[in-house]
C-alpha cells in the first residue's frame, strides 16, 4: 500500500505530470521505494478514481498534453491517517545472506567476485547519496520539512557505510579455497 503514499507526497511536494512523477522516482523517491512508468500510471488512475487526486486543470485542453496532477483533501487526509498509523518493521530478506549460510556448507566458489561487486555497487551508491546530500542539503536551511528529507538521506547513506563495512568484513572472513570442504 506504500506507493500510493509515495506518490502522494510527492506530488503535494510539488503538482507534476506522470512523466514528471517517473522522473522524480528515478532521481529521489526511487533510492527508498522504486516504481516502474507503468506502476506509477496506473496508481494515478487509482488515486484519481478514489478522489485523492486530481488533474489540474488546464486553460486549454490539447490532445497529447500531459496532466499536471495534484492531492485533493481526501488525499491528504489519507496520507495523514497513513504516516500516523503504526506499522511493523518487515522482516529483512536478502539472498546473499543466503548464499552465505549455504557456502558454509558447500564451499565459495564464485562467491568472493560476487561479494566484491556488491562492494563496489554500495560504494557507488554511497558517493551518489553523498553526492545529493552536498548539493540539496546545505548548511542553513533548517526547516522541519528539509530536516525530515534530509533524515531520509542519511538513513541511506548509513545504510550503504553498513554494507560497505559488512561486505568488507565478509570478504576478510571467507575461507582460503584450500580450507574448503570438497
Amino acid at each position: 500500500m506504500s506507493l500510493p503514499h509515495a506518490i502522494l507526497t510527492a506530488l503535494l511536494e510539488k503538482p507534476s505530470s506522470g512523466l514528471d512523477l517517473t522522473r522524480r522516482f528515478d532521481k529521489s523517491i526511487g533510492y527508498f521505494w522504486s516504481a516502474t512508468h507503468q506502476q506509477i500510471y496506473r496508481e494515478l488512475g487509482k488515486l484519481e478514481a478514489e478522489g485523492f487526486i486530481r488533474a489540474q486543470p488546464t486553460e486549454q485542453p490539447a490532445r497529447g498534453q500531459r496532466k499536471s496532477y495534484e492531492v485533493l483533501p481526501a488525499g491528504r487526509a489519507e496520507l495523514r491517517r497513513w504516516t500516523a498509523a503504526a506499522q511493523d518493521p518487515k522482516p529483512h530478506r536478502d539472498a546473499l545472506f543466503l548464499r552465505l549460510r549455504a557456502a558454509a556448507v558447500v564451499g565459495t566458489a564464485g562467491l568472493e567476485a560476487d561479494l566484491r561487486r556488491h562492494l563496489d555497487l554500495h560504494r557507488r551508491q554511497l558517493a551518489e547519496y553523498e553526492e545529493i546530500e552536498k548539493r540539496d542539503f546545505p548548511p542553513g536551511d533548517d526547516s522541519a520539512q528539509v530536516r525530515l528529507q534530509h533524515l531520509v538521506l542519511r538513513a541511506g547513506i548509513e545504510l550503504e557505510t553498513f554494507w560497505i563495512q559488512w561486505l568488507a568484513e565478509a570478504l576478510e572472513k571467507l575461507p582460503d579455497p584450500a580450507e574448503q570442504a570438497p
